[in-house]
């Protein structure tokens, strides 16, 4: 995962996840606090590439249809 923050450099995130473990993360964009008050750092993901074995991943999107 990426995080590219407003005129910094973009800053990768792994996370370690070892067999049965879960990650729920923000799709879009997620608040972080600044100097000046709090900003939003938006956010790109993706799931590494498999040489053996099997992953299950789910994608649902949450959204506000009003």
């Amino acid at each position: 995962m990426t995080e590219q923050r407003p005129r910094m450099q973009t800053r990768a995130m792994v996370l370690p996840l070892k067999k049965g473990d879960a990650a729920v993360f923000a799709v879009n964009a997620r608040p972080v606090r600044g100097v000046r008050g709090d900003y939003q750092v938006k956010l790109n993901h993706g799931v590494s590439k498999l040489y053996q074995g099997r992953r299950h991943t789910v994608g649902v999107i949450f959204h506000d249809a009003t």
